[in-house]
């Protein structure tokens, strides 16, 4: 059974939620959030609270139940804090730069990469670590895990491109013969 969906979403100061239908809708200032439940869950407003209730017993419905309120937890949390997810070059001659709407990235290949940044992303360089922030954790994520694709970290001199909290278990090289 679903713990997550029990816990009621605390919306902070500043931040309007309505329901529209089966579509939760969530401001701040000039932006809007919208999270579709396409009628799979119960909304609840309570003053500053929002709870999620199930709509069946069965195992589908309370894997919905925890979703739903963990995706509308994230958009409260983006609207109110925002995410950030750090990433670090390491490598001799790897660099990374921005440049309007581009993240220009130079990382051992024949050709630079540029990196188109997705709306609503502000994505910055210091040395060698690149800040990625957003209001949108899905799309923070999956522009962090593009970059790092581009050359993940190698197991042997770790060179490449790594979450700054990720721990790459370095390999032995070979070994001299005798």
């Amino acid at each position: 059974m679903s713990r997550v969906g029990k816990r009621p979403v605390t919306v902070a100061k500043g931040i309007e939620v309505s329901v529209d239908g089966t579509v939760i809708v969530a401001k701040k200032d000039k932006f809007e959030k919208r999270l579709e439940t396409h009628g799979r869950v119960g909304i609840d407003i309570n003053g500053d609270e929002v709870t999620f209730s199930r709509n069946g017993e069965d195992k589908a419905s309370a894997a919905f139940w925890g979703t739903y309120r963990s995706l509308f937890n994230n958009i409260i949390i983006g609207l109110d804090k925002g995410f950030e997810k750090s990433l670090e070059i390491n490598g001799v001659g790897y660099r990374a730069s921005v440049s309007g709407k581009v993240l220009n990235l130079q990382l051992g290949h024949s050709h630079d990469i540029n990196f188109d940044i997705p709306e609503g992303l502000d994505i910055t360089v210091t040395k060698n670590i690149i800040n990625i922030k957003g209001s949108d954790k899905q799309v923070v994520g999956q522009a962090a895990a593009e970059i790092r694709d581009f050359r993940p970290p190698e197991p042997y001199k770790g060179k490449g491109v790594k979450y700054t909290d990720e721990v790459i278990i370095r390999k032995a090289g070979k070994a001299a013969g005798k």
